[in-house]
């Protein structure tokens, strides 16, 4: 029997999957016997999907993953942004086969995150990596940011009622001010293909660089990616001024600070409610204190 990792296993109960965590071992055989994958250990920081170690038949290191079913086109998504980005910027596909969710990759190193680097370090590193997927691709069939705008502040009204409003209205409302204004923002011209969850777990080392792994997939403005890295380290972005580090970004990037900033306030208050939804604690506690921190300093001055 196949171990689950926990916070898996809770994704794909909050998902109402429980059938495929019913059928998951009669699935991981059937594409391991019709891909010919003989099977290592399942890597236990997964969040959205099973992860396994996998060698082809000609002894070829990869990994097999197996998405959580979620009722929309996660999987197709992913598949489109990985054959987008050819090996570049992203983990390189070998095979894949949207109707199951089934993900062959490439076998990379350590995370970014096992490493234990300073968090400039990190950043510089996420930036690079972010950088090299960001290319035009308008006919691709990928939701726009204005798309992941509006789904996002939908699931912030939704989950902070349904969690009994485990933040403050100040900090929903400024999440959701902030998302109107990026909405209203979209611009299908300027739009690249972009990863959509740019953090440290999700950064594999790749030789002298970084591989990005489990893309999201978007048509979107460049600095939607910089949002999802004011949204990490929570803690650390209230040592200082907050608005610091989208000054950085954007320095770094020659991106706009106000996007990054808005789109950090908007990914913020969403993860910490998700991970407060499925118990990932205390980063769950940490975003949302933080939003209520950042909430009470009001829009950046100066950008």
């Amino acid at each position: 029997m196949i171990e689950v990792p926990d916070v898996v296993r809770r994704k794909a109960l909050a998902a109402d999957a429980e059938q495929w965590l019913a059928d998951l071992d009669d699935l991981v055989a059937a594409i391991s016997q019709q891909w010919g994958l003989t099977l290592g250990r399942v890597f236990q920081d997964g969040t959205e999907a099973l992860v396994t170690e996998a060698t082809l038949a000609d002894g070829t290191a990869a990994v097999l993953k197996l998405l959580v079913p979620r009722g929309d086109d996660v999987a197709a998504h992913e598949i489109t942004v990985l054959r987008l980005a050819n090996g570049e910027g992203c983990a390189r596909l070998l095979r894949a086969d949207a109707t199951t969710g089934a993900l062959l990759l490439e076998r990379l190193g350590p995370s970014l995150h096992d490493l234990g680097l300073p968090l400039a370090a990190r950043l510089e590193i996420l930036c690079d990596a972010a950088a090299r997927v960001w290319r035009p691709a308008a006919d691709a069939g990928l939701p726009t940011g204005a798309d992941k705008g509006r789904w996002l502040a939908n699931a912030i009204t939704t989950l902070w009622n349904d969690l009994d409003r485990p933040c403050t209205e100040r900090a929903v409302e400024h999440a959701l001010a902030c998302a109107a204004r990026r909405i209203a923002a979209h611009d299908d011209e300027r739009a690249v293909l972009v990863h959509g969850d740019v953090h440290e777990w999700n950064a594999l080392q790749a030789g002298d660089h970084f591989k990005l792994v489990d893309p999201d997939g978007l048509l979107a403005a460049a600095e939607y990616d910089l949002g999802v890295l004011m949204r990490e380290d929570p803690v650390d972005l209230l040592v200082g001024d907050p608005y610091d580090r989208a000054r950085w970004l954007a320095h770094r990037t020659g991106l706009d600070a106000t996007a990054i900033w808005e789109w950090g306030v908007v990914e913020r208050v969403s993860t910490g409610l998700l991970c407060t939804k499925i118990g990932l604690q205390p980063i769950g506690r940490q975003m949302l204190h933080t939003a209520d921190q950042v909430a009470a300093l009001g829009q950046p001055a100066g950008q």
